[in-house]
């Protein structure tokens, strides 16, 4: 007889367990079999749990883009100014909670997987919208809605390029040289501006 309660903890141990296996491998080519060995569970376990292993690797890409959500929220709320806004999206993308080694992979393999899948896709697809939505609302504070929408392209395209660039690297990813980055492109768009 299963435990009460167990199911959600075993999701989330099979969910993380799909991150590190395919941070290690760098791929989705990730088996079942290796991610319940990683959880500690048996492969039926996860099968009955996710059913075949793209449902797994969607509820993974879901999981990410949510804990990805509610620390851009807690960061939104702390900012006072639409300035302070813009840098915190910057920072909550480069996060410690965000920016590991796994969790870079495991958005490379999907941006590689979303071009076969189209739930990844629509995923894909919601992440980015969210992150221009996110970006425009300090930004159109600062610059035109033409401004900011041009340079809320540029700053996600730079976020999801150093994702790239990192993942192909060796070693700690380093999250301060990525804000700086993209902050340095910010202040040569913004200088100048009226800052609310």
């Amino acid at each position: 007889m299963p435990k009460i309660g167990m199911e959600p903890l075993r999701r989330k141990a099979l969910i993380d367990a799909t991150i590190s296996a395919i941070g290690a491998r760098g791929s989705l080519d990730v088996t079942m079999s290796e991610i319940a060995g990683r959880a500690g569970v048996s492969s039926a376990l996860a099968h009955h749990y996710f059913g075949a292993k793209d449902e797994l690797l969607f509820a993974t890409m879901r999981h990410i883009l949510s804990e990805l959500n509610a620390d851009t929220r807690r960061a939104l709320r702390l900012a006072g100014t639409a300035r302070q806004r813009v840098s915190a999206l910057v920072a909550v993308s480069f996060s410690d909670e965000q920016f590991q080694p796994e969790t870079i992979a495991a958005w490379l393999a999907f941006y590689v997987e979303a071009q076969k899948s189209s739930a990844l896709r629509r995923l894909l697809r919601v992440y980015a919208r969210r992150l221009h939505s996110n970006l425009m609302s300090g930004l159109t504070g600062i610059l035109t809605r033409a401004e900011a929408d041009r340079v809320a392209e540029a700053t996600a395209a730079l976020i999801d390029g150093l994702y790239i660039r990192r993942a192909l690297k060796e070693g700690v990813p380093h999250a301060a040289t990525a804000i700086a980055l993209v902050e340095d492109y910010l202040e040569t768009k913004l200088s100048g501006r009226s800052l609310p």
